[in-house]
């Protein structure tokens, strides 16, 4: 059973069309990331599989659950961060954890426990008894993070996870974001930081103006393309693409 399977996806807004019949999948346990410059589709294509956009056509499952005729099923083993999320800032940072526990869970105690697994993840321990509005851009981001995965998702889709972080907060965050894909969640991000790319992944898909051009591991790319610069492995591509 594969975690994600992505056939032939298309999205298109009227004569647009933001994404071109990809297809890939991802592994139980994989971190897979999908990479392109801003406008590429990879965003449309994270929301599509969130089940926050309907496709125009393709498909996609979710650990066998399809996303258009099994929506609620495939919600119940999936979380999602987005690019630009954001958490109330006039509540502090347990009372958000538990705020959100309370929607995914059926009593009192399971939602302390979910919001004191939160907690941990987040690792901000005293931080989470100020208020929200007072967090730093990579604390907010940490307690984002840990919302997401808080409820144990199978499988976790990941927008930007590190995006404008310093480099001490994104390198925590993706060590955690490590830890626990080996722990048994599996990973959909996009990043535009080869850095977090490399550090993360397992495998990846490059795509460019919605077409995906290449899905495979990092070390299999820079040997194809006799280079260890994952930047010029994404130029050659798309030099191909363009002769094609």
């Amino acid at each position: 059973m594969t975690a994600l399977e992505v056939l032939n996806l298309v999205k298109r807004y009227g004569d647009f069309e933001a994404v071109k019949g990809i297809s890939f999948e991802v592994r139980p346990k994989e971190i897979f990331a999908l990479v392109g410059p801003n406008g590429a589709g990879k965003s449309t294509t994270l929301k599509i599989i969130s089940t926050i956009l309907l496709p125009t056509s393709g498909s996609v499952k979710i650990f066998d659950f399809d996303i258009e005729k099994q929506p609620q099923e495939a919600r119940r083993i999936i979380s999602y961060l987005p690019e630009e999320a954001g958490a109330y800032k006039n509540l502090t940072g347990w009372e958000y954890l538990e705020f959100m526990a309370s929607i995914f869970t059926k009593n009192t105690s399971s939602t302390k426990s979910v919001a004191e697994y939160g907690a941990e993840l987040s690792g901000l321990k005293d931080k989470l008894r100020e208020k929200v509005k007072n967090y730093s851009k990579g604390m907010t981001r940490k307690l984002l993070l840990a919302r997401t995965v808080m409820t144990n998702p199978r499988f976790a889709i990941l927008d930007e996870p590190t995006s404008g972080l310093d480099i001490v907060n994104a390198f925590e965050i993706r060590k955690t974001i490590k830890r626990l894909a080996a722990g048994g969640i599996s990973f959909l991000l996009s990043s535009h930081n080869m850095t977090e790319i490399e550090f993360l992944s397992d495998r990846i898909g490059i795509i460019n103006e919605g077409k995906l051009l290449a899905v495979d591991t990092l070390e299999s790319l820079k040997t194809k393309f006799n280079t260890q610069d994952m930047e010029k492995v994404f130029i050659e591509l798309i030099k191909q693409r363009g002769k094609a």
